[in-house]
């Protein structure tokens, strides 16, 4: 680690929120690593089962609360967010309102946001090197077990909000990045929680999982179950899913502060094979070699060619009655998956139930 006085680490903090900005993020923060009260209410949620599936949240132990541990020499964390919401995306309430299209998350209709925001904050570690010389440092977006959101807070990027999303005045359509470092640059100040009254987000959810203010049960969270989940969806849940085939925004896209929202100014972001309006016929249809085509460097491919095809199907389920849609299931009646075999004769039930 370079010998720098507190005036040089000063000035290199002002530094990096500028090389950030040049770099498309918009906002950087710098926290410190003391993360005491969130490892209680992680353990409490892990205690609850309310991670589902997900047992890579407790595999690591606490390396996720406690950064040092992740990586020795760790003092602080940069942590940055970079706006993903695409200008010319069809607007996401109209496209959640049609039943015969496949909503995906906004954040996954454009590349692999993994990649972007690595390859940038990489560019960032690069411009630190080049004006102080080498130091102790780690890039993560997703990539190991780090508390993101928590440190985004402490780091002055927003608040956690009752939905348990980051969020600021100018809304939450952003993604988050870290840089674990040994540079012992001043943290910044925590942003207040300015959700008040309002309960938009837990009103609106379509499987109630946000259980209570800031509280989050993954196993009714449409995004854990289109994305994470494998397997079978469970049936009570299913028709609440609606036409959600990757993850789900109504949370963040009911919120009142993303009124204030602006778009990516990223052209990774933009919207990639139609994803915005696709119809759920076609994405039923679409071979492994389409998929593994159309979901190159794509978030999409977290849920794997059989999920995506459970989630079409669930969707189609819940689509209105078309013997289109009947014909496109009996298609796959027979689909070497057990788990697309279920989902689909579900659907297929649930049609013809209403035709």
């Amino acid at each position: 680690m370079p010998d720098l006085s507190t005036v040089q680490l000063e000035r290199l903090a002002g530094e990096i929120k500028q090389l950030g900005r040049d770099l498309g993020f918009s906002k950087l923060g710098v926290a410190a690593i003391d993360l005491g009260a969130d490892e209680a209410r992680l353990e409490r949620w892990l205690q609850q089962g309310r991670h589902g599936s997900m047992s890579y949240m407790e595999r690591h132990g606490r390396k996720r609360t406690r950064p040092a541990e992740l990586v020795p020499g760790t003092v602080r964390v940069i942590s940055a967010r970079m706006s993903y919401w695409p200008d010319e995306a069809r607007d996401a309430r109209e496209a959640l309102a049609d039943p015969t299209t496949g909503y995906v998350a906004r954040y996954a209709l454009g590349r692999d946001y993994h990649k972007v925001l690595r390859r940038q904050l990489q560019r960032l570690a690069d411009a630190i090197t080049q004006r102080i010389g080498e130091f102790g440092y780690r890039v993560f977006v997703d990539s190991a077990p780090v508390l993101e959101k928590a440190l985004a807070r402490d780091a002055g990027l927003g608040w956690i909000g009752k939905h348990t999303n980051l969020l600021d005045r100018d809304g939450s359509w952003f993604l988050l990045g870290e840089i674990y470092t040994d540079l012992p640059l001043s943290p910044d100040a925590p942003v207040t929680d300015h959700c008040g009254s309002c309960r938009a987000c837990i009103d609106v959810c379509p499987t109630q999982a946000i259980v209570a203010p800031y509280e989050l049960d993954a196993r009714r969270c449409i995004s854990y179950l289109t994305i994470e989940l494998r397997g079978s969806i469970p049936e009570p849940l299913r028709a609440a899913i609606g036409n959600r085939v990757f993850g789900c925004d109504d949370c963040q896209l009911f919120c009142p502060w993303n009124k204030f929202a602006r778009t990516t100014a990223v052209g990774d972001f933009a919207v990639r094979h139609g994803l915005d309006s696709a119809g759920l016929i076609n994405l039923f249809e679409w071979s492994e070699t389409e998929w593994e085509a159309r979901t190159a460097g794509s978030a999409l491919r977290r849920a794997g060619y059989e999920g995506w095809l459970r989630n079409v199907a669930v969707a189609l389920g819940n689509a209105p009655a078309d013997e289109r849609v009947v014909a496109a299931l009996a298609a796959r009646a027979d689909d070497p998956s057990p788990v697309v075999r279920e989902h689909v004769q579900w659907a297929l039930e649930r049609q013809r139930s209403r035709v």
